[in-house]
């Protein structure tokens, strides 16, 4: 057996970090300015523990740009090193000097955060530059300036140094491929990106960059609705302003803070597009809180900020462990606790947002158990008299009456179909959504007496007047009503059943009875852009009324007039499914000359 050391070659780590290890090579602004914050905090830190006197005034970060130099800048009033400790951090690729300050002085206020771990940020500057050269002064007294610069090879020089104060400066002597970094539009755009919310002055050559302090570390009591609004506009510019949001604040287990801001919805939103911000320490880190954010809420939007939050070395995306499936419940918890909240307090602000967030709600039901325990109390749903309702509240109104059936329409524009139930004073839901269909089969799961029914999915005995049923025989033992389905059922396709019905409204001649199990397979199919088999279809069935007028009438038309007679049938049953959104637009040209010929006919009939 034989034991040895892993032997970690610099020659080979540095183009690694040049080339692989950032995914944008804007990164390496982010990565020095968020390296000076840390010198900063470490000041404050030892000020705070009277270590050190420093103002508070003192601590900043300024930006030159050197056009004739061709080199860029970054300078901080921080802690500053001596030659050991640049020997120590500087020289040592992949040391942490942040990870080795927080054990030593350890600092329990949320405020002394270090932004820094995994000790490689510095060397990203060779994204961009061909030499980098430090020029730093210990915050140690009679400690000497020291000056350290380097090639990007293996070898590097350290001297004594010419800086006058405490602090660090890095010269970035830039190459030439990447002299859009001298200019000043370039990195204003990549401070904003980057570094708006860092806790320290930012200066551009001598311009205040991050005069705005993130909203959410202010406590949501002292926060008034237009600094929400305003917050959410410097976030997304363009977009109008949001219906409400969620103020987040959780120090345990976890440290996050944040604000989820409900957008208005539009017909073109994508709901796969992550759009919150995610920061670490104030310092942004990604556009996508994708693996944060339960797929539900992907439509939120905001910024969320925790330094507990797993990153991979290069700080460009999250790493997925124990606690960031914890800060997705806790972050799915919270919303379904402010909208429960809105519900009970605010319910007509509610429900005016209801189509904004209906779709929310409804997939989180869908994707998120603990989510459904809570949006149970909250999902509503429109009845065809405008009124809003639970299911719950449905149910206690005609548990007993509709023996559990809940029945709802896909069109409230149906309002000769309607009426129907509205004859017989029968409650009727509006479905609008198009995740109904898989949320009435998961409502059904949860309560096993419940039984969602679209109104034209069944001829339920609620629907039809009894006194008026044609039950008469003839000599042949044949009734009223089998004769006019016999008549219905000899012009139209044999894989059509037809059912003769007394109905309690005489103004719907019939309509096509599909199955309810069937429509919403059809529909869930739908939503997943599967066709389904048309041998799932089954036979339809044409339910006819024999209150009907035209209905009633058609046994004798048909002896007197067939062939009318067979143009009022297939009128009458392609009209049905006309008004269902049932009829194959390859039968709307048939349809049309139908409809020409009948109005022809019954022309003639009146001459």
């Amino acid at each position: 057996m034989k034991k040895a050391t892993l032997k970690v070659h610099t020659e080979n780590i540095l183009p690694i970090i040049k080339k692989w290890l950032y995914s944008e090579k804007d990164i390496f602004i982010r990565e020095l300015v968020s390296n000076a914050c840390d010198a900063l905090h470490k000041c404050r830190v030892l000020r705070d523990q009277g270590i050190a006197s420093i103002l508070d005034e003192e601590l900043k970060i300024e930006i030159t740009i050197d056009k004739e130099k061709k080199q860029l800048l970054i300078a901080d009033t921080g802690i500053g090193m001596t030659a050991e400790e640049v020997e120590k951090y500087i020289a040592q690729v992949a040391f942490s000097g942040a990870e080795e300050f927080v054990g030593k002085y350890q600092s329990h206020n949320e405020k002394d955060q270090i932004i820094g771990h995994f000790g490689l940020g510095f060397y990203s500057a060779y994204m961009a530059a061909k030499q980098v050269s430090i020029q730093t002064k210990s915050y140690q007294e009679d400690a000497e300036a020291v000056f350290w610069t380097c090639d990007g090879s293996t070898e590097y020089l350290i001297e004594k140094g010419s800086r006058m104060e405490r602090g660090t400066e890095i010269i970035l002597d830039i190459e030439p491929e990447s002299e859009e970094f001298l200019e000043e539009s370039k990195l204003r755009s990549v401070l904003q990106h980057y570094c708006s919310f860092l806790p320290f002055p930012i200066y551009l050559n001598g311009q205040h960059m991050n005069s705005k302090e993130p909203l959410w570390l202010k406590p949501a009591s002292q926060c008034t609705k237009e600094e929400y609004l305003e917050f959410y506009r410097s976030l997304y510019p363009m977009d109008p302003d949001p219906i409400f949001w969620i103020h987040l604040n959780v120090d345990y287990p976890f440290h996050l803070k944040g604000i989820l801001y409900f957008p208005k919805i539009h017909k073109k939103y994508d709901w796969t597009q992550s759009n919150i911000k995610l920061f670490c320490n104030r310092v942004f880190v990604s556009e996508s809180c994708k693996d944060l954010i339960p797929d539900y809420l992907m439509a939120l939007k905001g910024a969320i900020d925790s330094p507990d939050i797993p990153l991979n070395v290069s700080r460009s995306y999250l790493q997925m462990d124990r606690t960031v499936r914890q800060l997705s419940t806790h972050v799915s918890k919270k919303v379904a606790d402010r909208l429960l909240s809105l519900y009970s307090t605010e319910k007509e602000t509610f429900l005016e947002h209801w189509p904004d967030i209906e779709l929310i709600i409804k997939l989180g039901i869908l994707q998120d158990e603990k989510f459904y325990e809570k949006a149970k109390d909250f999902l509503v749903w429109k009845n065809t008299k405008q009124e809003w309702l639970t299911l719950e509240e449905y149910l206690n109104r005609h548990q007993e009456a509709y023996k559990g059936k809940v029945f709802y329409t896909s069109d409230e524009k149906h309002a000769s179909f309607l009426s129907l139930y509205e004859q017989k004073g029968i409650e009727v839901l509006c479905s609008s959504s198009p995740v109904d269909s898989p949320v009435m089969n998961y409502l059904e799961e949860k309560h096993s007496q419940v039984k969602f029914q679209r109104v034209d999915g069944d001829i339920d005995e609620l629907i039809l007047d009894k006194t008026r049923e044609k039950t008469l025989l003839d000599a042949d033992g044949k009734s009223e009503a089998s004769k006019i389905a016999d008549c219905i059922r000899s012009q139209l396709d044999k894989e059509i059943e037809v059912e003769a019905k007394s109905l309690a409204s005489d103004s719907l001649p019939g309509f096509v009875m599909i199955s309810e199990d069937l429509r919403r397979l059809r529909e869930t199919m739908a939503l997943s852009q599967q066709m389904m088999p048309p041998s799932l279809f089954g036979k339809r069935t044409f339910v006819v009324n024999t209150n009907h007028k035209l209905i009633s009438a058609l046994p004798i038309l048909s002896q007197k007039d067939p062939e009318f007679a067979k143009d009022l049938v297939l009128q009458v049953y392609e009209l049905s499914l006309l008004s269902q959104k049932e009829l194959d637009p390859a039968q709307l040209s048939g349809f049309i000359s139908r409809s020409n010929r009948v109005l022809e006919k019954l022309t003639e009939t009146m001459a």
